[in-house]
């Protein structure tokens, strides 16, 4: 498995905006991102200063991502 970074929700959020999702809504601590093409998917990150490894592997993996994808586009 691939090493991944330690970065914040924030960070998150700006790598999936040039993967083609876009921030829909933010409820609490938790923003929403869909995906402008299709498939069309929802993504739920946290607004933490840092996400857990499993939460940011999650998220990867419900973008249809692998983590060399997702660690080109930081």
């Amino acid at each position: 498995m691939s090493h991944l970074p330690r970065i914040s929700g924030r960070e998150v959020v700006k790598a999936m905006k040039k993967l083609g999702y876009e921030l829909d809504r933010q409820a609490g601590s938790h923003m929403i991102l869909r995906q402008t093409v299709a498939p069309h998917r929802r993504l739920t990150v946290p607004d933490h200063r840092e996400i857990a490894k499993g939460t940011l592997r999650s998220i990867i993996r419900e973008a249809g991502l692998t983590v060399e994808e997702f660690k080109a586009s930081l």
